[in-house]
Protein backbone atom coordinates (compact mmCIF):
# COMPACT_ATOMS: atom_id res chain seq x y z
CA UNK A 1 0.00 0.00 0.00
CA UNK A 2 1.94 3.08 -1.07
CA UNK A 3 -1.67 5.72 0.30
CA UNK A 4 -0.35 8.62 2.83
CA UNK A 5 -1.77 6.91 6.42
CA UNK A 6 -1.59 9.09 9.19
CA UNK A 7 0.23 6.41 11.04
CA UNK A 8 3.39 7.30 8.88
CA UNK A 9 6.61 8.95 10.35
CA UNK A 10 6.63 11.89 7.95
CA UNK A 11 2.72 12.23 9.40
CA UNK A 12 3.56 12.60 12.43
CA UNK A 13 6.18 14.93 12.32
CA UNK A 14 4.23 16.90 10.20
CA UNK A 15 1.52 16.91 12.72
CA UNK A 16 4.00 17.52 15.97
CA UNK A 17 5.47 20.77 14.12
CA UNK A 18 2.53 22.39 13.31
CA UNK A 19 1.07 21.64 16.98
CA UNK A 20 5.11 23.26 18.44
CA UNK A 21 4.22 26.11 15.85
CA UNK A 22 0.93 26.82 17.38
CA UNK A 23 2.35 26.63 21.01
CA UNK A 24 5.51 28.90 20.20
CA UNK A 25 3.57 31.39 17.61
CA UNK A 26 1.95 33.39 20.65
CA UNK A 27 4.69 33.38 23.07
CA UNK A 28 7.31 34.92 20.72
CA UNK A 29 3.86 37.66 20.18
CA UNK A 30 3.96 37.87 23.96
CA UNK A 31 8.13 38.92 24.38
CA UNK A 32 7.59 41.31 21.06
CA UNK A 33 4.84 43.21 22.82
CA UNK A 34 6.90 43.72 25.94
CA UNK A 35 9.35 46.03 23.99
CA UNK A 36 8.90 49.90 23.62
CA UNK A 37 7.77 51.22 20.33
CA UNK A 38 10.37 53.76 18.69
CA UNK A 39 9.08 57.19 19.89
CA UNK A 40 8.84 56.06 23.23
CA UNK A 41 12.28 54.41 23.13
CA UNK A 42 13.42 58.08 21.64
CA UNK A 43 11.77 59.69 24.31
CA UNK A 44 13.11 57.80 27.18
CA UNK A 45 16.60 58.33 25.61
CA UNK A 46 15.83 62.38 25.19
CA UNK A 47 15.29 61.81 29.34
CA UNK A 48 18.62 59.94 29.50
CA UNK A 49 20.32 62.73 27.84
CA UNK A 50 19.21 65.32 30.13
CA UNK A 51 20.91 63.70 33.04
CA UNK A 52 24.27 65.36 31.36
CA UNK A 53 26.21 65.91 34.24
CA UNK A 54 27.10 65.26 38.08
CA UNK A 55 25.58 63.55 40.48
CA UNK A 56 25.98 62.88 44.18
CA UNK A 57 24.26 59.20 44.52
CA UNK A 58 22.58 57.71 47.57
CA UNK A 59 22.11 54.02 47.94
CA UNK A 60 19.59 52.21 50.47
CA UNK A 61 22.05 50.08 51.21
CA UNK A 62 24.05 53.37 53.03
CA UNK A 63 27.01 53.21 50.53
CA UNK A 64 27.44 56.75 48.29
CA UNK A 65 29.52 57.60 45.20
CA UNK A 66 29.49 60.31 42.12
CA UNK A 67 28.45 60.02 38.98
CA UNK A 68 28.84 61.90 35.87
CA UNK A 69 26.82 61.60 32.91
CA UNK A 70 28.64 62.59 29.48
CA UNK A 71 27.02 62.95 26.16
CA UNK A 72 29.87 61.28 23.12
CA UNK A 73 29.65 60.46 20.02
CA UNK A 74 27.88 63.19 18.38
CA UNK A 75 25.05 63.00 21.39
CA UNK A 76 24.24 59.18 20.20
CA UNK A 77 25.26 57.52 23.20
CA UNK A 78 25.49 58.46 27.05
CA UNK A 79 28.31 57.98 29.34
CA UNK A 80 27.41 57.11 32.93
CA UNK A 81 30.84 56.26 35.00
CA UNK A 82 30.54 56.17 38.53
CA UNK A 83 33.22 56.19 41.10
CA UNK A 84 32.40 55.15 44.53
CA UNK A 85 33.17 57.61 48.08
CA UNK A 86 34.66 55.66 50.50
CA UNK A 87 32.74 55.17 53.95
CA UNK A 88 34.52 54.87 57.51
CA UNK A 89 31.77 52.55 58.23
CA UNK A 90 32.92 49.30 57.88
CA UNK A 91 29.24 47.33 57.87
CA UNK A 92 28.70 49.01 54.32
CA UNK A 93 31.79 47.14 52.65
CA UNK A 94 29.95 44.09 51.68
CA UNK A 95 27.43 46.11 49.35
CA UNK A 96 29.11 49.27 48.16
CA UNK A 97 30.86 48.97 45.39
CA UNK A 98 34.83 49.67 45.60
CA UNK A 99 35.39 50.06 41.86
CA UNK A 100 34.92 52.63 39.55
CA UNK A 101 31.96 51.35 36.73
CA UNK A 102 30.45 52.57 33.58
CA UNK A 103 27.18 52.26 31.93
CA UNK A 104 26.49 53.26 28.27
CA UNK A 105 22.99 53.74 26.60
CA UNK A 106 22.45 54.44 23.01
CA UNK A 107 19.48 53.90 20.21
CA UNK A 108 20.21 50.45 18.47
CA UNK A 109 17.28 50.86 15.50
CA UNK A 110 13.92 51.04 17.17
CA UNK A 111 15.63 50.10 20.63
CA UNK A 112 17.09 51.66 23.54
CA UNK A 113 20.33 49.87 25.03
CA UNK A 114 22.43 50.39 27.66
CA UNK A 115 25.36 47.98 28.68
CA UNK A 116 26.74 47.82 32.06
CA UNK A 117 30.74 47.23 32.63
CA UNK A 118 30.38 45.96 36.26
CA UNK A 119 33.08 45.25 38.76
CA UNK A 120 31.88 41.64 38.60
CA UNK A 121 33.56 41.43 35.57
CA UNK A 122 31.12 41.03 33.55
CA UNK A 123 28.81 43.65 30.95
CA UNK A 124 24.82 42.59 30.81
CA UNK A 125 23.36 44.36 28.27
CA UNK A 126 19.67 45.52 28.73
CA UNK A 127 17.26 46.67 26.49
CA UNK A 128 14.43 49.51 27.25
CA UNK A 129 11.09 47.33 27.85
CA UNK A 130 8.72 49.98 29.52
CA UNK A 131 7.65 53.23 30.62
CA UNK A 132 5.46 54.28 33.68
CA UNK A 133 4.23 57.91 34.45
CA UNK A 134 4.07 58.94 31.03
CA UNK A 135 7.49 58.24 30.15
CA UNK A 136 9.27 59.26 34.05
CA UNK A 137 9.72 55.64 34.80
CA UNK A 138 11.82 53.31 32.57
CA UNK A 139 12.34 49.79 32.74
CA UNK A 140 15.06 47.88 31.09
CA UNK A 141 15.67 44.01 31.10
CA UNK A 142 18.07 41.36 30.58
CA UNK A 143 18.89 41.01 26.83
CA UNK A 144 22.32 39.27 27.32
CA UNK A 145 25.92 39.75 28.51
CA UNK A 146 29.77 39.09 27.65
CA UNK A 147 32.10 37.54 30.01
CA UNK A 148 29.55 35.18 31.40
CA UNK A 149 29.61 31.88 31.01
CA UNK A 150 26.05 31.20 31.97
CA UNK A 151 22.97 33.39 33.07
CA UNK A 152 23.65 31.78 36.39
CA UNK A 153 26.39 33.61 37.43
CA UNK A 154 25.97 36.58 39.55
CA UNK A 155 24.77 39.57 37.13
CA UNK A 156 22.98 42.99 37.09
CA UNK A 157 19.79 42.02 35.36
CA UNK A 158 17.29 44.67 35.69
CA UNK A 159 17.23 48.36 35.96
CA UNK A 160 14.85 50.80 36.58
CA UNK A 161 15.23 54.75 36.11
CA UNK A 162 12.80 57.25 37.71
CA UNK A 163 13.23 60.80 36.69
CA UNK A 164 11.82 62.80 39.42
CA UNK A 165 12.71 66.63 38.66
CA UNK A 166 15.59 68.60 36.68
CA UNK A 167 17.53 67.71 39.64
CA UNK A 168 16.58 64.50 40.87
CA UNK A 169 16.08 61.00 39.90
CA UNK A 170 16.20 57.40 41.22
CA UNK A 171 17.83 53.82 40.10
CA UNK A 172 17.07 50.97 41.09
CA UNK A 173 19.15 48.19 40.57
CA UNK A 174 18.57 43.99 40.58
CA UNK A 175 21.37 41.38 40.74
CA UNK A 176 20.75 38.02 39.48
CA UNK A 177 22.52 34.84 40.47
CA UNK A 178 22.08 31.15 40.38
CA UNK A 179 18.28 31.41 39.04
CA UNK A 180 16.66 33.61 41.00
CA UNK A 181 17.22 37.77 42.26
CA UNK A 182 19.29 37.79 45.20
CA UNK A 183 18.95 41.53 45.82
CA UNK A 184 17.37 45.14 44.69
CA UNK A 185 18.38 48.26 45.71
CA UNK A 186 17.64 51.76 45.23
CA UNK A 187 19.75 54.83 44.33
CA UNK A 188 18.87 58.35 44.92
CA UNK A 189 20.65 60.68 42.44
CA UNK A 190 20.79 64.77 43.31
CA UNK A 191 22.68 66.96 40.31
CA UNK A 192 25.65 68.73 42.01
CA UNK A 193 25.63 72.58 40.81
CA UNK A 194 28.77 75.06 40.45
CA UNK A 195 29.14 78.23 42.77
CA UNK A 196 27.49 79.73 39.47
CA UNK A 197 24.38 77.59 39.40
CA UNK A 198 25.54 75.36 36.64
CA UNK A 199 25.92 71.62 36.62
Amino acid sequence: MTGFSTRTPLAVTLALAIALTTVVVPAFKTAQAQELDRATALAAFEHIKKLEGTWQSKSTKGWEERQQFRLIARGTAVVSQSVPVPSADASKADTSPDAPMLTVFHMDGDHLLLTHYCEAGNQPRMIAAATEDAGRTVRFTFLDASNMASRMTGHMHAVMIRFVDDNHFDEQWSWYENGKEQWMETVHNELIRSAAGQP
